[in-house]
């Protein structure tokens, strides 16, 4: 008769523990054995390392939870069918709690419930993480409420008056971008950012005189001029074109769907060389190109319009959609189709942790019907959800891989490129991390192409989640170790850099409102006779400038309660071999960290957003 020790260990946070009994069995593939004794596990204690079994959820009622041994396990590598049951009882359980639900027409699936209580208990936030999140928003509120009341006569009559909503929450970069003058002349030299948002975002720096900045472009190279000295990029706008505007508290407020040409420097400045705010039209003359020759205050106007409508497509398209949306659809098919003790299962859950919520909290506050894009984002009123679709139909595998997606739009020889640079390798590191897990439970292609719960999870994301991701390049089946360690790489990285390179940026790049006006209150010019007085007219009024502010401060600030990429404390493996594969992830990442750093503190202007210490694990925020 064998000897077996347990050690129990609970939980740290408030809920956790528990007052009542807790009986445990320990199963063999001979028998099982009731132990002798019944616990009472208290929080944050640990009740004798042999043989880890992994539990890392809530456990709730009188109900019997099974958790098998923490050494992944494929279907192929259990000939004997020991774990078959676990594996069918645990995935028709989750089927029932993981639902996919259609929030919108249109577009892509996401978890069906529609409210917080909906969700499964273990994608709730813990007590932390939700007190934080709860107290940063009821303190943005009221201070909303304070400037309101202190401003409502308020006249806006130029741009230093928008200094008036930073009582708080202002980053270093924000306040090195506030004008330091609002007369005419000195007007030609602020600098506001453009990004060019084809697929998604990604920073750079459009400038007239002034010091350089950041300069990531997500455009389409159109030619090579070398007799001129550079390469051209367009910035398309057009997505927007036709999109209804929203109407707040009875005021029409305006959009434009602007294309913009770009010039690539010598020097790695990125310049906007001329700017077309609307589309050509049957009937109509055609619309002004704006130029930097232009008045100053033409040239400023037209510059605030793109940055308007990048905006838009950067919180809808590359924030929402290709970050929030995408990684929800990818946490309901893992949860649905892979049990926990599948190796691609443990491979991925840190990378959701939390995203549920935060995704069901975003549908029913930020974009729901009276939220806050319907409050004071010109794409409210219904606009957002026509842009989404819309924006549903570029959603191709290749421009979620960003060794494809930078090759497909010529910046991988973009040196002044950092997103590129840190994206390509980020993903490198991800990629070899995979790889690194997949070839110890993949021996050969054919273990791949006969492991069912692997072929029906990818199936879930691209046939159901995606709603015919085929039709886009997303992969219906992975035929080999290779296909598998990318589509899974593809996971990771849209949940962690990708969604982090357009997140971390909203409080330094949309705090100063001009930068980034949620709305505009006149229509896109059409000539040139623009004066101060047409800029405050046209961008946010007080309200709505602090009401940005408040929204911009209580997403974009760096979060206290946080996991960094490769750091989560969960160890859903068990054995030597994964745990160094996990302790080599964990060290590349340093040593890409330290690079980043060393390149920053030469920076005027440092790109952080990829950073591995500043990228979360998960899409929780």
């Amino acid at each position: 008769m064998g000897l077996y020790r347990i050690r129990l260990s609970t939980g740290a946070s408030l809920h956790a523990g528990s007052k009542n009994q807790v009986q445990l069995w320990l199963v063999g593939q001979h028998g099982e054995a009731a132990l002798g004794k019944r616990l009472w596990p208290a929080r944050g204690k640990v009740n004798g390392d042999e043989v880890r079994l992994p539990c890392y959820r809530w456990v709730e009622g009188d109900g019997v939870l099974s958790l098998p041994e923490g050494t992944g396990c494929t279907v192929g590598e259990d000939p004997q069918g020991l774990f078959r049951k676990h594996r069918e009882e645990e995935l028709e359980e989750r089927r029932k709690l993981y639902r996919w639900g259609n929030w919108k027409d249109g577009l892509i699936l996401s978890v069906a419930g529609t409210k917080l209580s909906d969700l499964p208990v273990d994608e709730r936030f813990l007590e932390d993480k939700r007190v934080d999140f709860e107290a940063s928003l009821a303190k943005g509120l009221a201070d909303l409420a304070i400037k309101d009341s202190l401003n409502v006569l308020t006249r806006w009559k130029d741009l230093d008056d928008f200094k008036r909503i930073f009582w708080c929450g202002q980053s270093k970069l924000a306040t090195w971008r506030n004008p330091v003058s609002t007369k005419a002349q000195k007007l030609a030299s602020v600098i506001f950012g453009v990004v060019a948002c084809t697929c998604s975002p990604i920073y750079l720096e459009a400038e007239v005189g002034g010091s350089p900045g950041p300069k990531e472009v997500k455009a389409q190279p159109l030619t090579s001029s070398p007799t001129q000295g550079g390469t051209l990029f367009e910035a398309d706008f057009s997505l927007l074109d036709g999109i209804k505007a929203n109407v707040i508290l009875c005021s029409q407020q305006y959009l434009a769907a602007p294309l913009v040409m770009l010039k690539l420097q010598p020097d790695g400045k990125l310049l906007p060389m001329v700017i077309q705010l609307q589309l050509p039209s049957a009937g109509s003359p055609p619309p002004p190109l704006f130029l930097p020759t232009d008045p100053p205050m033409v040239w400023l106007l037209a510059k605030c319009w793109v940055r308007s409508s990048d905006f838009q497509l950067h919180e809808l398209q590359s924030h929402l959609l290709r970050g929030h949306l995408m990684a929800e659809v990818i946490a309901v098919a893992t949860m649905r189709c892979l049990p926990s003790i599948h190796p691609i299962f443990k491979l991925i859950i840190p990378h959701l942790r939390y995203t549920l919520e935060i995704n069901v909290r975003a549908r029913t506050g930020l974009v729901s019907d009276m939220g806050i894009f319907d409050q004071v984002v010109s794409t409210g009123g219904g606009g957002h959800v026509e842009l989404l679709r819309r924006a549903g139909g570029f959603l191709t595998y290749s421009s979620f891989c960003p060794p494809d997606d930078l090759a497909d739009r010529g910046l991988l020889g973009v040196k002044s490129s950092f997103y590129a640079q840190d994206a390509l390798r980020l993903w490198e590191i991800i990629f070899r991390y995979v790889e690194g897990i997949v070839s110890l439970h993949y021996k050969t292609d054919v273990a791949v192409k006969d492991d069912p719960e692997l072929q029906t999870w990818c199936r879930e994301i691209t046939e159901i989640g995606l709603q015919g991701g085929q039709d886009r390049g997303f992969p219906v089946s992975l035929q080999s170790r290779d296909q598998v360690c990318r589509f899974v790489t593809m996971c990771i990285f849209t949940c962690t850099g990708q969604h982090s390179s357009v997140h971390l940026g909203q409080l330094d790049w949309y705090s100063w409102v001009p930068n980034a006006p949620c709305t505009m209150r006149l229509p896109p010019p059409t000539t040139k006779d623009a004066t101060l007085e047409t800029v405050m007219a046209t961008l946010p009024n007080f309200h709505q400038a602090s009401l940005q502010m408040s929204m911009t401060w209580q997403l974009g600030r760096r979060q206290p309660i946080m996991v960094a990429v490769g750091q989560h404390e969960e160890e859903y493996f068990s054995g030597p071999e994964p745990k160094a594969v996990l302790k080599k992830f964990r060290e590349e990442l340093a040593a890409l960290d330290k690079e980043i750093e060393n390149r920053n503190a030469k920076l005027d202007m440092p790109y952080e957003y990829l950073r591995p210490s500043l990228v979360e694990n998960s899409v929780a925020i």
